[in-house]
């Protein structure tokens, strides 16, 4: 419920100018996800695979997927974290899970597993 009242409460106070997902990420992201999202643009400038493990991941690849959705064509959905929105979050960006132990905190099983 804590959770859900900080986001309702910086939707109404940004929600003008969360249209832009760039601008979004600057307003309400903070820095590790606009890190998450430089480390997933530089793969893909790369031409690495990048394997997503968690929410947290998962919702910074969703900025870059509304700016273009071919920003991730070179990422996997490693895991399903137990966190209520990810599968959600998963489906809205066309990615299937490679593993899913419902895994709550793995700190980066997902990823080493599915690797």
């Amino acid at each position: 419920a804590r959770k859900a009242e900080v986001v309702d409460r910086s939707l109404a106070f940004h929600g003008s100018g969360l249209g832009d997902p760039l601008e979004a990420l600057r307003r309400i992201g903070g820095r590790e996800f606009a890190a998450i999202c430089g480390a997933i643009l530089a793969a893909r400038m790369e031409k690495i695979p990048v394997l997503l493990d968690g929410f947290a991941a998962t919702a910074a690849a969703a900025v870059l997927h509304a700016a273009n959705p071919a920003t991730l064509d070179h990422c996997l959905l490693a895991s399903l974290s137990s966190e209520p929105g990810h599968a959600k979050a998963a489906e809205a960006l066309g990615l299937l899970p490679l593993l899913d132990f419902g895994i709550g905190h793995g700190e980066g099983v997902g990823a080493a597993l599915a690797a």
